[in-house]
């Protein structure tokens, strides 16, 4: 006879210890009853273009970030974690929505370019579902899903914020096309320092107020601007640059902090291991307030990195439907539920921590609004879950892709591929005309899945950032 355990694959302990992970638990699986307890806090750091293995604990090797490296050791780490999309601003509409991009006008913008387009508010969101449950909700940094007065952080279920509302800020000016980007709440603010160290200072601001009122859970998004141009590390050479970058004239229809000729493995490094050191502040700052065992603690970046990164084993790199692109560190520590030092190779994506979260909260996402993703409890706790196809799309279709199981069916313009990414995760050897069912299955099945999803060919792809890159990397493709 199939025991609970052996049907539903739990590989570890039979009952998760600790209360908050029990409780966490017990509520989404069969043969489970809802146990009373603390609902958790939640920290969700995301990285700004943060390749596949540009943390030491996924493989890099010029520098270490002991900070992450120490959460992965504590929790879970994903070796199959997916951004929605392989730019930012896309990726964040599915992870604030907890739904493919592709249903939403906002998410047809790779990045979000057109003005007056931009998050509508009457879109149920990860922070206003938990609002409606006691939560209290922070964004500190990146927004980048729509400008005042028609969107803003506010408008979208946050209680408070403290940012950048574009997709990027000069690290010492705060400032994009000469404009200062700093926002606290709907008012244009100034500061002094480097932007990483800001956020973890006002990360920390809103944990220590948080901790005056014990009996309120909260969210709090720490969305990172690193390791995203323009590189600057925190030191003299990065302020030079800065002062550089500042006193050159734009070039028309380009934004002042891209720099072309910018950046160096030593810069990308400083900024690398400065996030993480701040993290770190951030995160011993949760202990010393007794915290982070009632704190449910989430890394990981909007989409895979650029010019700098390792994206270690995989081809491919941010703007590019290749694993390189959309492959991303995922990282997960939940007291109580996730076993120190553990892995999982379930394919697990942005979008999926909305249901997650709400579920831990007690709540769901609106009925009118049904979620793309799973709830990952059972994953974080060592069961397996059931195989789903994973979806993506980018530049209006130029690029496509479907996930499932080992396979994944790829089109890339004109070019159709079909490759095991787990036996090949360089995405070398082409399989279609060895598999040509396979290959057609995913293919009708992507095309049916895409049949649901909005389209506008007029929606802006990467214009400048695309020229840059192509033109870097010609010589070597």
């Amino acid at each position: 006879m199939t025991t609970e355990n052996q049907q539903f694959g739990l590989t570890r302990r039979d009952v998760v210890a600790g209360a908050l992970g029990t409780a966490a638990l017990a509520v989404s699986l069969p043969g489970k009853t809802h146990v009373p307890g603390r609902r958790p806090n939640f920290l969700f750091i995301m990285a700004d273009d943060l390749g596949y293995a540009d943390l030491s604990c996924y493989g890099r090797r010029e520098y270490t970030t002991p900070v992450l490296d120490a959460l992965a050791a504590q929790g879970m780490k994903f070796t199959h974690g997916y951004a929605n999309s392989a730019v930012c601003s896309a990726t964040r509409v599915g992870l604030i929505t907890g739904r493919y991009q592709y249903r939403l006008d906002v998410g047809l913008d790779e990045p979000l370019g057109r003005p007056g387009v931009g998050l509508e508010p009457h879109i149920p969101t990860l922070p206003s579902l938990l609002k409606t449950v006691g939560y209290r909700t922070a964004l500190v940094g990146k927004w980048h899903l729509g400008n005042l007065p028609d969107f803003s952080p506010l408008k979208s279920g946050y209680d408070e914020f403290w940012g950048n509302r574009g997709g990027g800020v000069d690290c010492y000016t705060h400032s994009i096309n000469g404009n200062r980007d700093l926002w606290d709440g709907d008012v244009r603010v100034d500061a002094l320092g480097y932007y990483t160290d800001l956020l973890a200072d006002r990360s920390i601001r809103f944990i220590e107020e948080r901790a005056a009122e014990p009996d309120t859970p909260w969210l709090l998004s720490l969305h990172l601007t690193a390791p995203h141009w323009p590189w600057q590390g925190n030191d003299a050479e990065g302020a030079s640059e800065s002062a550089r970058i500042a006193s050159k004239d734009p070039v028309p229809g380009e934004l002042d902090i891209v720099h072309y000729d910018g950046g160096t493995m030593e810069t990308y490094a400083a900024m690398m291991t400065n996030m993480d050191a701040n993290i770190g502040r951030v995160l011993a700052r949760l202990a010393e307030l007794g915290l982070d065992q009632d704190t449910v603690v989430v890394f990981t970046s909007d989409n895979g990195g650029e010019r700098f990164s390792f994206n270690w084993p995989f081809t491919g790199i941010k703007t590019e439907l290749l694993e390189g692109g959309i492959r991303v560190p995922f990282i997960v520590k939940w007291p109580g539920l996730t076993a120190p030092g553990s892995e999982s190779d379930t394919p697990a994506m942005s979008m999926d921590f909305l249901p997650t979260f709400l579920a831990a909260a007690g709540t769901a996402p609106h009925p009118d609004y049904p979620s793309d993703g799973i709830d990952l409890r059972p994953v974080l706790a060592g069961y397996a879950t059931p195989q789903r196809d994973l979806f993506w799309r980018y530049r209006s279709k130029s690029q496509r892709a479907l996930r499932r199981g080992r396979y994944k069916y790829l089109k890339i313009n004109d070019n159709e591929f079909l490759f095991d990414i787990v036996a090949d995760p360089m995405e070398r050897g082409n399989l279609k005309d060895r598999m040509p069912d396979l290959f057609a299955d995913l293919k009708s099945t992507w095309e049916a899945w895409n049949a649901g999803m909005l389209d506008d060919p007029a929606a802006p792809s990467y214009g400048f950032e695309s020229r840059m890159l192509a033109d870097h990397f010609a010589p070597i493709r």
